[in-house]
């Protein structure tokens, strides 16, 4: 299945114990777009886990029932659950996998490095009127949102087989809003490494994003790209992000 889980034991490189990675996938997506650069990280000798999001890669109906919170659980189980067998484990995140990794980095010190990949920490457009709209109880009409022009993503061949739902359901959408401004909060409280990755043609998360990231975890190394959309883990500069990531691991 394009959009399952996924755990990937690498061949170990050296004599030491191989790092654990936990890959977090975005808002309305699957493992698919982590599962390129988990490849590619089990190729350097990483043991990964790509998790799937409550909510996610089963219906929109679901999506819009599943609180925040969940999220958050989610991804703490698939860390607590690698650190029994590695001790250390990095949290590497695209989109809101970013910020559920920051967040859960700023709650527990024992994570040993974060890389955020186009981690939005506000929407514009559309999104952000319609999560507006909802929050303030005035579009009780609308529940759920088209992706009119289908990911955002460059690559035709990714776009095209991306496992992502099709719309964005409002309930969860506000749910996405408020995990923002939570995770935004958390920020400062973020001591581990952290590598921010974005890209400058980001239709969904404005590329600004990047900077006050940066700036409120004290980020080590921040990228931005030139070429991709949203979905740069799988996009058309999946490439540099995967050495990106594989480097900073290596190095922390």
């Amino acid at each position: 299945m394009l959009g399952a889980p996924f755990d990937l034991v690498g061949k170990n490189v050296g004599d030491d114990e191989p790092m654990g990675v936990v890959c977090v996938h975005g808002f309305t997506s699957t493992p698919y777009e982590m599962r390129f650069l988990g490849e590619r990280l089990a190729d350097a000798g990483f043991r990964v886990r790509g998790v799937r999001l409550p909510g996610h890669g089963t219906s929109i109906e679901d999506l819009d029932r599943t609180p925040w919170q969940a999220w958050c659980d989610a991804v703490e189980a698939a860390f607590d659950d690698l650190s029994k067998d590695h001790a250390r484990v990095a949290l590497v995140g695209q989109s809101l996998g970013g910020l559920l990794s920051l967040e859960l980095a700023s709650r527990r010190p024992e994570v040993a490095v974060v890389c955020s990949l186009a981690a939005p920490l506000w929407l514009e457009g559309l999104a952000a009127r319609v999560a507006g709209w909802a929050e303030a109880g005035k579009l009780g009409w609308c529940k759920e949102l088209p992706k009119l022009g289908g990911s955002d993503v460059r690559d035709p061949v990714v776009k095209r087989e991306n496992p992502a739902y099709r719309a964005v359901p409002v309930k969860a959408l506000v749910q996405f809003s408020q995990f923002m401004r939570e995770a935004d909060a958390a920020l400062p409280s973020v001591t581990q490494p952290v590598l921010v990755v974005h890209a400058k043609l980001d239709h969904t998360a404005p590329v600004a994003c990047a900077a006050r990231l940066a700036e409120r975890t004290r980020a080590v190394r921040t990228k931005i790209l030139e070429r991709s959309y949203h979905l740069i883990s799988i996009d058309v500069e999946r490439d540099i992000v995967a050495e990106e990531v594989r480097s900073f691991l290596r190095r922390h």
